[in-house]
């Protein structure tokens, strides 16, 4: 290809990201940014809700919100849950909110191969099941862990109880 026609190649994609409105996307010199995020009320919620779904299944447990920069929000810790639980909450749903990802699903995936086994030695990261994204319309809010159950699956449906309890809150 020659470099004339290449550069009219070129011309024709940005002509037609102009057309299309890619504009206002290109162009914004705007200074600030606008996001949405949990308050601690909602975030304190989500992860009682969690608790309570563990300890009416029988299990002692520690769940973790984080917010959507991956800080945490809130950590409870039942009185009885295992020692390393608040830690492996903590980052499952940093996992979760890190890949925008159900950790159980991404525990299939390195397990099947689909994605690197090096992602499992990511710092921070737990690929254990129990950890889901906090997202609403389309915008990620964060990540709750549950960690302490007797089996992620357990983890998670307590992480999902947490959801659930939030999620006529967080809809929009």
């Amino acid at each position: 290809m020659t470099v004339r026609r290449s550069i009219r190649r070129q011309a024709a994609v940005i002509a037609a990201l102009f057309a299309f409105g890619a504009p206002a996307a290109i162009a914004d010199d705007s200074a600030t940014v606008t996001y949405k995020s949990l308050s601690p009320e909602v975030a304190l919620e989500a992860a009682q809700a969690a608790l309570k779904q563990c300890r009416t299944d029988g299990f002692q447990i520690a769940v973790a919100v984080m917010d959507r920069f991956g800080q945490p929000q809130v950590l409870l810790r039942d009185r009885y849950a295992g020692l390393p639980a608040a830690d492996v909450a903590t980052r499952k749903a940093y996992t979760a909110l890190g890949f925008h990802a159900a950790t159980s699903d991404l525990a299939r995936s390195i397990k099947s191969g689909a994605m690197d086994s090096g992602l499992a030695h990511v710092p921070q990261t737990a690929m254990l099941p129990g950890g889901l994204v906090i997202e609403a319309g389309g915008t990620v809010l964060g990540g709750i862990g549950v960690a302490g159950a007797p089996g992620g699956d357990k983890d998670e449906a307590c992480a999902k109880a947490g959801l659930d309890a939030i999620r006529d809150r967080i809809d929009f």
